[in-house]
């Protein structure tokens, strides 16, 4: 019988995204929390997408609960862990993008968190 290996990656936090997570309603926080196991076990979830214009390894989680719409912004290539770096309920009603200044925050979030990891 073959031994199975363990293949879970670390999920870690920068403090704001996991504030701003623990606001999020509690089915929204469930459905997030089983997208980044996944994620941690080496799969992608139905839920996620590559978020464009930051790279390769940046993802978004797109949570729709109860109309409103939930994103959990988590990057890849940061060292061995998985790092969230942004969570916010998405209040844009113009379509599909995510707003340019949430973009910016992910952006100065990934470029702290590289020099942080490399220092």
């Amino acid at each position: 019988m073959a031994k199975s290996r363990n293949t879970l990656r670390t999920v870690s936090w920068i403090k704001a995204a996991r504030r701003d997570f623990e606001a999020f309603p509690a089915r929204a926080m469930d459905r997030a929390l089983d997208a980044l196991t996944v994620v941690a076990d080496g799969g992608t979830p139905d839920i996620a997408k590559p978020l464009a214009g930051l790279g390769a390894g940046v993802w978004e989680l797109a949570i729709k609960e109860r109309g409103d719409a939930f994103r959990v912004v988590y990057a890849l290539q940061m060292g061995d862990d998985i790092w969230v770096v942004h969570a916010f309920q998405k209040k844009s009603t113009k379509g599909i993008a995510t707003p340019r200044h949430e973009i910016d925050l992910v952006r100065e979030r990934i470029k702290r968190l590289k020099e942080m990891l490399d220092g």
